[in-house]
């Protein structure tokens, strides 16, 4: 099934998480819950009180910057147009905000298999935890028995209760996040047509997660594969009749997905990792989390 969300179609909400300050957001894209490929597409706005602790995942993370600065301490800003990797397992950080600043973000399971917990899982864990202890600066805090503050990154501490083990980090296959900046990069014309253009970004991890963008001529279309995110940077068109236009997301799953330009349009592409294996399984989530996601 091909899924198309124009963003003029979705709400901006005040969105609940695990670090510091105000978040909001426009949700775009859910992905398959309950799968290791399950991912969370959302357009954010954070602000001058936002803060984020330097921190690791146990997923992939894809930044594009839209508006403002994001600045990640040792690791660099990200100004308007930086598209940044995030890989599981690598620190980064600390995040701070200067102003405002708005970020296309997708968080998805990496190619170790570890998977992605889906949204409402995480929300009813923040709201679980909090009975127990309290969410400082990215931070989760309880104090035992004998008076002593046990400190847990924030997102570990809710995997860690809504699965029932210990959070094991996969082992970093990169020092630290890439930081991409697609202007430096060069258009080549696609498939002898001077309408197509593709600039190649990246391909990480044995999952061959790929970034590329795409620049469409009025008329052209072009077909990509499944398993494929594409952010419309610029432009209007169509897919199976249906329009859509900047900021706009599409994903399809199983079956290749078709744009067809109607203006000139400028897409990013994201071709999901191939997170199959013999040796993954998914997080076992507690049965009312469970029944939340189901």
């Amino acid at each position: 099934m091909t899924t198309i969300v124009n963003f003029a179609d979705v709400p901006l909400i005040e969105r609940q998480h695990a670090r510091q300050g105000t978040f909001r957001a426009h949700p775009m894209l859910h992905g398959p819950e309950g799968t290791l490929g399950n991912f969370y597409l959302q357009l954010s706005r954070t602000y001058a009180d936002f803060l984020s602790p330097r921190h690791r995942h146990n997923f992939d993370q894809i930044r594009v910057q839209i508006e403002g600065p994001a600045d990640f301490a040792r690791d660099g800003v990200m100004t308007p147009g930086t598209i940044g990797y995030f890989p599981e397992g690598v620190f980064y950080g600390p995040q701070s905000i200067s102003g405002e600043s708005l970020t296309l973000v997708l968080q998805f399971g990496g190619a170790s298999g570890s998977g992605y917990i889906a949204e409402a899982a995480f929300q009813a864990g923040v709201e679980k935890l909090k009975a127990t202890g309290t969410f400082d600066k990215g931070i989760y805090r309880t104090t035992g028995p004998d008076g002593r503050v046990h400190n847990t990154d924030a997102y570990e501490a809710v995997w860690e209760d809504l699965n029932g083990r210990p959070l094991k980090y996969p082992k970093s296959r990169y020092q630290k996040p890439i930081f991409l900046e697609p202007e430096s990069f060069v258009w080549k014309t696609w498939a002898d047509d001077d309408g197509i253009a593709r600039r190649h970004l990246l391909t990480a991890s044995e999952g061959e997660l790929r970034l590329a963008q795409w620049k469409l001529s009025p008329g052209k279309q072009i077909a990509l594969e499944p398993n494929t995110i594409v952010f419309v940077m610029q432009g209007q068109g169509e897919t199976l009749g249906r329009g859509w236009d900047k900021w706009s997301t599409l994903y399809s799953e199983a079956a290749p997905l078709t744009l067809l330009a109607t203006s000139a349009v400028v897409a990013l592409e994201i071709r999901l990792p191939d997170v199959s294996g013999p040796d993954h399984q998914m997080p076992v989530r507690g049965s009312s989390v469970a029944e939340a996601v189901a």
